[in-house]
């Protein structure tokens, strides 16, 4: 390993916008790890800054840290993450964030209007689950997880 493969805990930080308490958060979650210096300083390899990054992004669309700890456990210790690597792990993202893309957007297109929760506050309810008839198909805001108001009607 050459010195210029490895960087500072403050050098990390920076690279990635985030505060060197922030490192040692996602440190502390096993989701990053450092090595230590001859004197006892914390090191990381340049390839960490691509994975705080993806930590951050993944965070920005509401993953967990234990499914960004998942996602993270596909990639190589000890190596920078090439083109494989990456794709491989994207295939399940791609899937994440088709399922969060389809439920926002169920929502984004529901929101004024009845969303199945049983309330019958609104007057549509009234046409879109008489008799909160959604009920039958469990709790929660039934049309925003999935199920269509024409099911429910004709089921």
């Amino acid at each position: 390993m050459q010195a210029s493969d490895v960087i500072s805990i403050g050098n990390l930080a920076a690279r990635v916008g985030v505060s060197v308490s922030a490192i040692r958060f996602y440190e502390a979650k096993g989701l990053i790890e450092p090595f230590r210096n001859s004197g006892g300083q914390r090191r990381f390899l340049r390839s960490d800054i691509r994975r705080v990054s993806f930590i951050l992004i993944a965070q920005q669309l509401g993953l967990t840290i234990e499914e960004i700890r998942a996602e993270l456990a596909k990639l190589p210790n000890g190596r920078t993450p090439n083109a494989a690597d990456w794709k491989r792990m994207s295939g399940h993202m791609r899937a994440l964030l088709d399922t969060r893309i389809a439920s926002l957007t169920r929502t984004r297109d529901l929101l004024d209007s009845c969303i199945g929760c049983g309330c019958l506050s609104l007057r549509k309810c009234a046409l879109y689950n008489p008799q909160d008839r959604a009920a039958s198909r469990g709790a929660g805001p039934r049309y925003v997880i999935g199920d269509r108001a024409a099911d429910v009607l004709a089921g």
